[in-house]
């Protein structure tokens, strides 16, 4: 099957790079159609795709008769009504991560295309990074032993004085960095164990100051910015009037303790503030009954302790780059799921089965005690 690809949030942070992949496989995929709220941006992905419908309308989109996968890269509020409507209409579906607000949004987009046969993603993205591939890999041989304690710390810094996004705004926002890149955390950590979590307990807080409110600014727009003003805070201020500044509603900050089956324990940090910076530490720690592994995707490095030998660096992966996500992973494990075969990679099932952590999460961050995660 080839693709007709129609794209909800074409233009933006995300859009913009998966629209650069999607159009080096003409073999596999076309681009149809594209929503996206900012016209000067949008008229010109059109041009650029060679798109035959470029509207702000996303229902035009969904209903065109020459798509068949939609791809929802809207903030995180607005992919409900998309997914439920592409189900609906029969279309195959990318879904950005967290699925939706809710245990039960997610359920509800996992239900409506449990059974029936369409194709489905979810980009969990760290799964295929090669470092983390192969730590799976030396956890699968049984090369550390049974499990017992994980570290995991996920820090993906954004400049001091960047701007308020939609990603700050507890109206769009799930959870913040919670729900961000801890669906990401989480993901990965099921994905090597092969199990999910039984028990969450969560502290979170907002550490950033209060944001220059620039308006509706894209992610991209909102680094670029921080960064040169950053980068001149030290300078005396324009003769201009300043922006004014609005504080996050969600956190960018999070402590997690996570129980496992099986006496499997896990401590994660997760942050976009600006004073928790990347490069201290490995990302990972794996620690089993045999061996403990080390997971450094900044450089690539594997190391690992086996006792009572001291740890050693076992080996470095040259290169921790995805290429081309659709050409690798997408069309591939779409193409797997409409024929009727067993598929690997992440789909609803799996969006629904994190949305239910970072809701018990979200529970215990509120409550201030430990949380069950959810079978339901």
């Amino acid at each position: 099957m080839k693709f007709g690809v129609g794209i909800i949030g074409a233009t933006g942070y995300i859009g913009t790079p998966y629209r650069e992949e999607i159009r080096k496989t003409p073999g596999e995929a076309r681009i149809v159609a594209l929503c996206a709220r900012r016209r000067d941006r949008l008229e010109a992905a059109a041009a650029e795709d060679g798109a035959i419908l470029a509207t702000d309308q996303w229902r035009e989109v969904v209903e065109h008769p020459e798509v068949n996968l939609v791809l929802v890269l809207t903030p995180d509020a607005l992919h409900y009504e998309p997914a439920m409507a592409c189900a609906e209409l029969r279309k195959h579906l990318l879904c950005e991560k967290p699925v939706g607000t809710t245990v039960e949004q997610a359920a509800d987009i996992w239900h409506a295309y449990r059974d029936s046969g369409l194709a489905h993603f979810v980009p969990y993205w760290t799964r295929y990074v090669p470092v983390i591939l192969r730590a799976k890999q030396l956890v699968d041989a049984g090369r550390l032993g049974e499990i017992r304690v994980i570290i995991y710390r996920w820090h993906n810094p954004r400049p001091i004085l960047m701007p308020f996004t939609w990603r700050d705004d507890a109206q769009l926002s799930t959870a913040g960095s919670l729900a961000d890149v801890g669906s990401h955390a989480y993901d990965t950590l099921r994905w090597i164990l092969g199990r999910e979590a039984t028990r969450v307990l969560a502290h979170t807080s907002v550490v950033s100051p209060s944001k220059p409110n620039l308006g509706p600014i894209d992610l991209g727009e909102a680094i670029a910015w921080g960064n040169v003003h950053d980068a001149s805070e030290n300078e005396p201020p324009p003769q201009q009037t300043q922006p004014a500044t609005q504080q996050p509603s969600v956190p960018d900050m999070a402590q997690l303790a996570i129980e496992f089956p099986d006496q499997t324990i896990c401590s994660i940090v997760l942050s976009h503030a600006s004073y928790l910076r990347k490069g201290f530490s490995p990302e990972l720690e794996l620690h089993g009954t045999q061996a403990s592994l080390s997971v450094n995707r900044l450089t690539g490095e594997l190391w690992i302790a086996e006792s009572p030998e001291p740890a050693k660096l076992l080996e470095t992966m040259t290169s921790n780059s995805l290429d081309n996500r659709f050409a690798n992973y997408v069309f591939p494990a779409m193409q797997n799921q409409i024929a009727g075969n067993f598929s690997f990679h992440p789909d609803l099932e799996d969006g629904w089965k994190v949305q239910r952590f970072v809701a018990a999460a979200v529970s215990s961050a509120s409550t201030g005690g430990w949380v069950d995660v959810s079978e339901e």
